[in-house]
Formats: structure tokens, sequence, C-alpha cells
């Protein structure tokens, strides 16, 4: 993008970055015909084009004789635009496109490896074979497909991935049913899963269909050997396999509560309860309009459910980019109605688009095909722009279907920030949306006017998807031992007692009901993802009539105030004032504060100077602390228990800012907010980069005793330097805990687990997930030492917190902390409640 971006001129630069929305279509206009100008752009709109441009380029002409660009240079220009976007949307010199030349090799490759006995390798080089494979109708070579299915089914039996072995020999034979090897690998399979009957009938069919003598006699020996154990064992069992990633597919638990959505004069719009809403309820759940994975996820999980892929990914029939964990998941990516489940066709797109018509009548509409074909900007450009892209293609299909046309940002009615951007991401958004609309004329073209006003829609629409789309998050992947995968004895290593609760973003959507809640930094709902479906559960009482709101990212004890305004006003353009930001809490103050000079003092000291003061709010005089440039009323309603509760906690920390005293008081950088102690900040800030620099490092290294003995010796240093509620010291603790465990240390991994969950817990509400996340690993920990009792009591914990923000979907989502419980209560011969 930066070539094209480089090509405008600098006049027209100016006037885009001064632009406000009600200038995008002249803006836009005007970047268009300055590309129109280069005749490759004519390649695909020339037919559809013209008439709707000519008026316009008429009113534009004046301005396009203005521009002197010598003879030389426009030929430049063009054969330099030519080439970007020749790369971008061309199928034949795509990176993406299928070549079944490169397959071969691959295959070639894989053959060696598996000779070799190297069934990882071979593996791979079986999966990309399979990547670069054409598999679309018409080009499909399905001896050669069901060849690479089979060879993989091989890799992966001899791997021990039984059930991801079955499928792919399954894949082999819908392909081609008279595969000799591949009913012969799924018998070999079904025997060493001891399902019998399952394997007597492949074999049978593989000893049928088999011509050699060799095959047959290998054929027969295993038969033999299965018709043997069937008798020996009287097993029954059919040869039935998951189908993998429908099991993924959320459980429907209806909403709970009811909800409003009202306006409000500092948030804009947003959603209220109806009536009184009890902790851990069913809030909201919604399918999204479209989504798409994030980048750096492309390798590692399915680009339709977004969950871990399995060893037996499936690519994209036509081209190279997708792949998806199973034919379940493709099917509903190319607009397929699977077979076992009807596709669920977003609810809210009906809804807020005024759709009459059935689901079943989407069911066809492929989220990938306009993408498709080997043509690779869909991998280029930004992920909210080819989103937009997909977001509207949806719309499109529906005004296929219902005819008419529609104003697509009127119908979606979601907010946007453009006013506020900075002028290169203004230029840079012009330019985007100009490319995408040229891409999307292939598939689009009669719908997509490459027109001036049309490009400043898909402006606006891209500013609605970065201010309202939601990061879908996958819980990663448990690396805990086999003993525990199958809920077994837990043995201690290093992998089961460093995994935690971690959050790994992989896509990207649009909720459009779910863009109604508003944000704050202290949520009293929590939104977790089963696959791409969102939940939205409560996490605390709610009274009838409050505000309903979800944490857009930062949140009181993860981020201080300075850092989540920063985040905010960055990626949403506003200035929250939520009461995590607008009152004084404890979190603010010792986050990343120092500690005082005095060793038995708790009170915290800053870098920045605090000034308390008295204002009128409304109708009521209110004590104000101003911290930095940032103003904070003391906790109210201090005759409640959670009032008070707050006020002692910040009294033990900064007992100055409390002390009712007469007109303005002010406190230096430096001095305690408790006692008044002088503390040297400059000589601490220089202190602490040298430690936390020094901490790193050995980070980065494997774990030694030396090592270890280096970062005890950094947090004490630390512990010297920040406040003891100081989530650097947190954070320290958790690190060396991984450390003595990977040294088979135990007791002290148990020791400074534990004084990183005494750290969190002033740092956040007591049901909070981050404490779980620390309590997960110290439960691992207590069940390696067999201490039942103390790990009895820490799962409990971790069982409560997670079946308040997971509900239902808490087992599904981590199995392994039911392994953990299931391990505890059969020590302690007492039954699971």
């Amino acid at each position: 993008m930066e070539t094209l971006k480089s090509l405008v001129p600098i006049r027209l630069r100016e006037m885009i970055a001064q632009s406000a929305p009600d200038d995008l279509p002249s803006t836009s206009s005007s970047l268009l015909d300055f590309f129109l100008s280069f005749p490759q752009f004519h390649e695909v709109t020339v037919f559809t084009v013209l008439r709707e441009r000519e008026r316009e380029r008429e009113r534009e002409r004046e301005r396009e004789r203005e521009r002197e660009i010598c003879v030389f240079c426009c030929a430049c220009l063009s054969l330099v635009t030519l080439q970007v976007l020749k790369e971008l949307n061309d199928p034949e010199t795509g990176l993406c496109r299928k070549n079944r030349e490169d397959a071969l090799v691959l295959k070639q490759k894989g053959n060696h490896c598996f000779s070799n006995g190297d069934y990882h390798e071979a593996l791979r080089f079986y999966t990309k074979a399979l990547r670069n494979t054409p598999m679309s109708d018409g080009e499909i070579d399905k001896c050669f497909v069901a060849t690479l299915y089979t060879n993989r089914a091989s890799s992966l039996h001899k791997l021990g991935l039984l059930e991801e072995s079955i499928r792919d020999c399954s894949r082999a034979l819908s392909l081609l049913p008279n595969h000799a090897k591949a009913w012969f690998r799924r018998g070999k399979v079904n025997v060493t899963l001891k399902k019998y009957e399952g394997a007597i009938n492949d074999l049978n069919v593989a000893l049928k269909m088999e011509s050699s003598l060799v095959g047959k006699n290998q054929i027969k020996d295993e038969l033999h050997f299965a018709i043997k154990q069937s008798k020996r064992i009287g097993e029954s069992s059919t040869s039935s396999c998951r189908t993998n990633g429908l099991e993924l597919e959320p459980d429907v638990e209806p909403s709970q509560a009811e909800l409003s959505c009202v306006s409000t004069p500092y948030k804009g719009r947003g959603m209220t309860s109806k009536s009184d809403i009890l902790p851990g309820c069913m809030i909201h759940s919604e399918e999204p309009i479209a989504a798409i994975i994030l980048k750096h996820c492309r390798e590692a999980h399915c680009h339709f459910c977004f969950m871990e892929l399995p060893a037996d990914t499936i690519p994209c029939s036509s081209c190279t980019i997708p792949l998806y964990c199973s034919d379940h998941c493709l099917e509903k990516a190319s607009g397929k109605q699977p077979e076992r489940k009807q596709i669920n066709v977003q609810d809210a797109i009906e809804i807020n688009l005024s759709m009459n018509a059935k689901k079943e009548d989407f069911a066809g509409v492929s989220e990938h095909g306009h993408e498709c074909g080997g043509v690779h900007w869909p991998a280029i450009l930004p992920v909210d722009v080819v989103l937009a892209g997909r977001i509207l293609v949806k719309c499109l299909e529906r005004q296929k279907y219902l005819g008419g046309s529609f104003d697509i940002i009127t119908e979606l009615g979601l907010c946007h920030n453009y006013s506020s951007l900075p002028s290169e991401s203004k230029v840079e958004l012009h330019i985007y949306s100009v490319v995408l609309a040229y891409c999307l004329q292939k598939s689009y073209a009669s719908l997509v006017p490459f027109t001036g006003p049309s490009v400043s829609q898909l402006i606006v629409l891209v500013c609605q998807i970065r201010v309202n789309s939601m990061a879908i998050v996958c819980m990663k992947s448990f690396d805990a031992s086999d003993e525990l995968r199958n809920m077994g004895k837990l043995t201690f290593k290093k992998d089961a007692l460093t995994s935690s609760v971690e959050q790994v973003r992989v896509g990207q959507a649009i909720y459009l009901r779910g863009s109604l809640f508003n944000h704050s930094c202290e949520p009293n709902i929590h939104a977790y993802f089963v696959s791409r479906t969102l939940f939205l559960r409560s996490i605390e009482q709610i009274p009838a009539g409050s505000s309903v709101e979800l944490s857009y990212g930062p949140q009181i004890g993860e981020w201080d105030l300075a850092q989540r305004q920063l985040s905010l006003e960055n990626k949403y353009s506003f200035m929250c004032q939520c009461s995590g930001c607008s009152e004084l809490n404890l979190s603010d103050l010792v986050l990343h504060g120092f500690r005082c000079a005095k060793a038995d003092c708790y009170g915290a000291v800053l870098n920045s100077p605090v000034v308390r003061h008295r204002k009128l709010v409304g109708n009521c005089l209110q004590t104000i602390v101003k911290i930095s440039r940032w103003e904070l009323a003391l906790p109210l309603f201090v005759s409640l228990q959670e009032g008070k509760k707050k006020r002692k906690a910040i009294s033990k920390v900064a007992r100055q800012l409390l002390e009712e005293t007469d007109g303005l008081f002010h406190i230096d950088p430096g001095y305690c907010l408790r006692c008044g102690s002088f503390h040297d900040l400059e000589s601490a800030g220089v202190s602490l980069k040298k430690i936390t620099a020094g901490l790193e490092r050995l980070w980065d290294l494997n774990g030694s005793k030396d090592l270890i003995s280096n970062g005890l010796r950094h947090l004490e240093l630390l512990r010297s330097t920040m406040h003891p509620y100081s989530k650097d010291i947190a954070e320290a603790e958790d690190k060396l805990a991984e450390a003595f465990c990977s040294v088979g240390e135990p007791h002290s991994a148990m020791d400074h687990c534990k004084a990183s969950i005494q750290i969190l817990e002033k740092l956040y509400p007591q049901n909070h997930i981050a404490i779980a996340n620390e309590l997960i690993k110290l439960a691992s920990i207590q069940i390696s030492l067999i201490h039942p009792m103390a790990a009895k009591c820490t799962v409990d914990r971790v069982d409560k917190i997670l079946t308040l923000h997971y509900g239902s979907h808490y087992s599904k989502l981590f199995p392994y902390v039911q392994g953990f419980r299931k391990e505890v209560y059969q020590t302690l011969q007492e039954p699971i409640p």
C-alpha cells in the first residue's frame, strides 16, 4: 500500500487529511479519478463504470487538468500501479493459487520422509500437498487427492493420531469409494482402536478391491488378527468416530435477562436492565454478521470456528489461504448446508437489516467465496478491510434475493470515528477502500459501482468495524500430560504446572446487538466465545435500571488509569467516564507505584503531583483528587460496606488523601501519600529499568538454579523499589514460580505462586478471572505435592469463579480444571459436587 500511497499527489493527500465525513463522497471521487487515469483500473470496470462515472468525471475534469505530471512520469506510475494491482487481484500471478506440480513435488517429499520413518515431516509435506492441490469442480484429480489423504492417514496412524487417521481415510473414500488402500488403512486403525467389527467390515471391502497378490495377503493377515481378537473379547462396537468440529457447536442457553436500549448523555446508546439480574445469568448470545481470522493465527486456527487446528486440517478447494478443522466448518465457510446440522444464519442481520426472508434463504452465502480463486488480496489487506468486504458481500447477497436497494451504513446503524482519525489514517483508509472496491469488481461489478459515493461507503464501513468489532478470543490449549487429558493421575511436569487460562486473540467479528453494550473498566458482565458465538454473562448483581456494561479491553487491575484512557482514546476515540475512571481506587495508586522510604510503611509514592480540592459537582460539594491530569472523586456511599471497604484499602496506602482539610492540599511527586516521607524517584527509576531489563533476560533463558538465584536477587531489588502491591512484583513472583517448577522445586514454586495471588487479590475483585488463572497454577502444584485438602479449597474456588464467568460452557472450555477436581476428590474419596 505504500507504493500506491506514494503516487497520490500532495494536494490530494492534504485534502483527504482535512476531510470530514460529509466530504467523503468528494474526496473519494477525487482519489478514484486519480487512479482511474491509469488504464489498468479499467480492465475490470470499463463496462460497469462508464455510465455511473460520466457526470462525476465531468465535474472533476478541471481538477484533473491541474495535475502537472509529465508523460514519462505518467507511464512510470502506470507501470507501478499495474504491478501492484495485478499482484493483488490476478489469479494467474496470485501467491495463493493452487498448483498441481508443486503438490506432486510435496507428495514425493512426504513419501521420502515416510520411508525414512520421519512421520512428523511426512505429515507436514502431505498436508502442504493437499493445500496446493486443485480440488474445485472440474479441476480435481480424485485419485491423486484420495492418495494424499490416505498417505496422510498412514502418517497420522504411525504418530498415534487415530481419530484423525480415520477421518482422512473416510475423506479419501468419499472421493474414491474403490480406493483399496484407504479401506485397508481405516481397517488397521480400527484394529488399533479395538473396534474390531468396523475393522472386519473395512478389511473385507479392502480385500475385494485389492488386485495385487501381495496386497491381498497383507489384508488377510490383518483380517485374521481382527477376527481372532473380536472372538476373544466379544467386541461388537462399530467403527464410528466423532466428526471433528461438531462438538464445538455452542450449547443453547436462553437469555435470563430483560434489557432495553437507551440513550445516555455521555456514552450514547447503551443497554440497561429492566429487572434485577443475578450474578452468573446469561445476558445475551449472538452469531456474527461476518468474522475473519487474524493473520498471526492463520496457520494454527480454523478459519471458520477459530478453534485450534487438528493434525488432519482441510484446505480450501480453490486457494491456499484458509484451513479448516473439519468438513463441517469447510461446508459452513463455503455456504453449503451441512447434512447433520442446519446453518444458523445470523439473527442480527435479519433484525437490523429488516429482513423478512427465512434463515434458510441465506444458507448459500459463502463467507470466503469472493476472496477465493488464487488472488491474494485477502491475505495482504488489513483484516478489518477484508472484513468490510465480507459484510458488504453478505448485504449484497441479501439485496440480490430481496431486490431493491438500501444504504448499508444506515441499515447497520453503527457509530464511527472518522472525524477523530489522524491525517495519515484517513489517507490510508481512502486507498484501502479504493483497492477493496476494485478487488470486488470481479465478483460483484454490477452491485458495487466503482464510484466515489460507493468508495465513501466502504470508508465509513471500515471505520464502523474498527470501532464496533470484537476480538474473538479462544482459550489456549492446556499442555498438560496425557494422564491429565484422560482425567487420570497428574504427574509433576513443567507444562502441567505452568499452564494457565491464557486467552488468545484469534479473530475479529461484528455483532450488531453486541455492539450496543457500552464499556466500563469495572464491567458487570463478562464476554466470551464458544467458537465464533458471542456470549455475555453477568458477573455481579445488576439492579433494575442499571447500565449493563462489558470491557472493551482495559480493566482496573490490569492497566492504570492513564494507560486505560490512552488505549480507549486511540482505538475508540472516547474518554472513559466509568466509575473506575471517575473514582479513586486502590489499583491506580499502587499498580506501578513506588514504595515508601520507610520499611514499615505501606504508603504509595507516585511520580506525578497529587492535588486534593473541593469541587461543586451538580448540586453537591465533593472532594476531588487530581492525579496528573485526571480528576477522581473519593469513593462514595461510605455508609455501604463496599464503600467502607474501598476507603479502608485506600487509607492503608494514601491516608493523606482521605483526611478532611479546608482549601487546597498538594503533594509533590516522590512524597509518600500515607506518611509524607520523601523517596528519590530519579534513582528509583534508574534502578527499576536495570531490574526490569535483568528480569527480562532471565525469563528468556531456560530455567537453572543459577538463573533462579539471580531472579531471586532481582526480585528483592524490585520489592525494595516498587510498592508491595505492584503488579510488576506479582508478575515476577509468577515467573519465579514457573522457574522453580522447571527445576523440580515445587515447594518454592508454591510459595511464589501464593505471593503472586496475594497481590492480585489487592488489585482485582475477589472473583476476577485473573485470580482464577493463578489459582489453577497453585492447584496443579498442590496436587503434585499431594496436598489434597489444600488443593480442594483452591480447585473449589477456581470452580466458583469459572462457573460465574462461563456458566454451562465452563466444562467445555476448561476440561482440564474438571480433571483437577476429579483427581482431588478421588484422592479424598469424596463425591464431586
